[in-house]
C-alpha cells in the first residue's frame, strides 16, 4: 500500500448528492454505518419510481447523523445555501440524470442536471474550501472504442450517446477547476453497476420483473452484448477507499506525451468494474436459475447510443487504494433476486 495511503476519516461531513439513488443511497448507507455525518441531497425526480427512492430515503433516515436537503442541482441558489449553512468537507456528486436510451428522447434533461447543475456543484466547491470533490463519470465515455480492456490512457472523444458526452463533459469541467484552483478531483468510470436497491431502468430489475410476470424480455444486439457488471458493495468499496485519498499534482506528468487519467493538476480518473466482462446470455441463465423460471426472449438489434462490450482495466485503482472489484456474478444476483423477492412480497 501507498506510504500516504489513508483511511476514511469518520470525523468530516459528506455531501452527497443523489442520496435517494441507486449508489447514493448504498455509499450513504456505508458512511453513516461508519460514523461519518452525511448530508443527502435529492430532487426525487420521476424518471423512475419514486416510491422507491422514498423506501432508500427511509432507511438513511432513521440514522442519526444523516441529514436530508429535498434539492435540485440546477438550483445553484439552493445549492450555494447547503454549502454556506454547513461546513461540508468532502462531496460526492452522484446526482446526474441517467440512462444512455433516455438521452434520445429527452436530451435537454442531460444538459440541465449533468451539464448545469455540475456546474453549480463546482462553483459551490470553489467558494467553500472543498478538500475533495470526487463525482460520478461513466464507462459509457468509452463510447466507440475497441480496444479492450478501457484504460483510463485512453482517448474518450467518441462517445456515442449525449448521456456519455455529458460524462467526459464532467471530467473535462473538474480538470479545469483541479488546475485554476487547485480542487482535488477525482471521476470514477462506473461500469454496469447491479445489486439489491438497483435502479429499476436496468436489465436485471427489467428481467427479473418480466420473468416473474410471464413476459418477454427484449435481448438487445441478439444476446451478444458484453458488459462489465460490477456489483454495488465492490463499487462502494471503491469509492469509500478512493473519497479518503485525493489526488495530488502529478510531477512526473509528461505535456508532451499526455496521459488523460493524471495530470499536473490536482486530478484522476479511476474505471471501477469487475474486470471480467460476462456475456448477456450468461447473465440471463443465471438469472433464470435463481429464479426457478425460464425467460421468454425477444431477440433484438443493437440499439441507437448502447456499445456492444465494456470492460475495464483497473491497473490503477489496485495499485493506489489496494482494491479490486471481485463479486461473481453468481453471487450477485443471487442477492439481488433475494432482496427483489422480499421488496416486493413476491
Amino acid at each position: 500500500m501507498r506510504k500516504d495511503y489513508k483511511e476514511l476519516d469518520k470525523n468530516k461531513t459528506y455531501l452527497v448528492t443523489g442520496a435517494a439513488g441507486f449508489i447514493g443511497f448504498h455509499l450513504s448507507r456505508r458512511l453513516l454505518n461508519e460514523g461519518c455525518t452525511v448530508i443527502g441531497l435529492d430532487n426525487l425526480n420521476n424518471y423512475y419510481d419514486v416510491n422507491l427512492k422514498k423506501a432508500r430515503l427511509e432507511i438513511l433516515k432513521r440514522k442519526n447523523k444523516f441529514i436530508f436537503e429535498y434539492a435540485d442541482l440546477k438550483d445553484k441558489e439552493v445549492i450555494d445555501r447547503i454549502f454556506e449553512q454547513n461546513k461540508i468537507d468532502i462531496v460526492i456528486n452522484l446526482a446526474a440524470q441517467a440512462g444512455v436510451r433516455y438521452s434520445l428522447k429527452n436530451p435537454y434533461a442531460y444538459i440541465e442536471s449533468n451539464i448545469v447543475g455540475f456546474m453549480n456543484i463546482l462553483e459551490a466547491c470553489r467558494h467553500n474550501e472543498i478538500e475533495h470533490l470526487v463525482y460520478a463519470s461513466s464507462s459509457s465515455v468509452y463510447g466507440a472504442n475497441k480496444k479492450m480492456p478501457f484504460s483510463t490512457k485512453d482517448n474518450v472523444d467518441h462517445p456515442v450517446s449525449l448521456y456519455a458526452a455529458t460524462k467526459k463533459s464532467n471530467e473535462l469541467m473538474a480538470h479545469t477547476y483541479s488546475h485554476l484552483y487547485g480542487i482535488p478531483t477525482t471521476g470514477l468510470r462506473f461500469f454496469t453497476v447491479y445489486g439489491p436497491w438497483g435502479r429499476p431502468d436496468m436489465a436485471l430489475f427489467l428481467f427479473t420483473k418480466a420473468i416473474l410476470n410471464d413476459e418477454p424480455i427484449k435481448v438487445f444486439n441478439y444476446g451478444k452484448m458484453e458488459r462489465d457488471f460490477t456489483y454495488i458493495d465492490d463499487i462502494i468499496e471503491g469509492v469509500v477507499r478512493v473519497i479518503a485519498n485525493p489526488p495530488k499534482p502529478n510531477k512526473n506528468y509528461d505535456k508532451t506525451n499526455q496521459d488523460p487519467s493524471t495530470s499536473h493538476a490536482p486530478y484522476k480518473i479511476y474505471n471501477i468494474g469487475n474486470n471480467k466482462p460476462v456475456q448477456l446470455m450468461e447473465f440471463i441463465k443465471t438469472l433464470e436459475r435463481h429464479l426457478g423460471k425460464e425467460a421468454k426472449k425477444e431477440y433484438l438489434p443493437l440499439q441507437a447510443g448502447d456499445v456492444p462490450k465494456t470492460y475495464a482495466d483497473v491497473d490503477d485503482l489496485i495499485r493506489d487504494v489496494e482494491f479490486k472489484p471481485n463479486t461473481s456474478i453468481d453471487e450477485g444476483i443471487g442477492k439481488f433476486v433475494e432482496w427483489y423477492k422480499e421488496y416486493y412480497g413476491v
